[in-house]
């Protein structure tokens, strides 16, 4: 069986990312989302396992001491999250194209790790100014947490430049959809080089 290729996707808060993996997922056969750990309490609906492994900060420590995770960062104080190197290794052995939704800077860990083996795909809203605007009309976190996930959003768009294969600028949802769509399937079909 071939192994499964992988894709990294990034974004600040709020720039769509969630809801163009999940158009990727219901449309690429054979993609698996890769379930990220941390240290976050629940939100809603989320089960364990499903949406993240959720886990006590000690318990979050314990593994990173163990070497277990690919990339992890603690991206607000006390709340961490990180990628499990079994997870991915266990789809990719099944032939599973496994899908990455990280921070800026976990992404570009797993695009350090892995160099050409996967795409690194940053998406992002086309202001700070329309960021602002969907931030507060998903109305999930108070004017304290936006401010802090804008302030995040300004610094991780200049972080990003030049670290990413490609940006896709989700201005208008459909054209975003088709533009990931298709960079995701020529990565995908592209062959792999025969080794010597």
């Amino acid at each position: 069986m071939k192994k499964g290729k992988l894709l990294i996707f990034s974004a600040p808060s709020g720039s769509g990312k969630t809801t163009l993996v999940n158009h990727l997922l219901s449309e690429i056969p054979n993609m698996a989302f890769s379930v990220s750990a941390t240290t976050r309490q629940p939100r809603g609906t989320e089960q364990n396992g499903v949406e993240y492994y959720f886990m006590s900060l000690e318990e979050f420590k314990q593994r990173v001491e163990n070497d277990e995770f690919l990339e992890w960062q603690e991206v607000y104080p006390g709340r961490c999250y990180g990628t499990l190197k079994a997870v991915v290794e266990k789809m990719q052995e099944e032939g599973k194209h496994v899908a990455f939704d990280v921070d800026v800077v976990g992404g570009t860990n797993i695009k350090k790790f892995y160099g050409d083996e996967a795409l690194s795909v940053f998406i992002q809203a086309p202001s700070i100014e329309v960021l602002r605007e969907r931030l507060v009309n998903r109305q999930t976190d108070s004017m304290e947490e936006i401010e802090k996930r804008l302030a995040k959003a300004d610094w991780e768009m200049n972080f990003a430049q030049g670290k990413f294969d490609i940006t896709i600028i989700n201005d208008d949802l459909e054209t975003a959809k088709a533009d990931i769509l298709k960079a995701v399937t020529n990565f995908i079909e592209k062959e792999e080089p025969c080794e010597e």
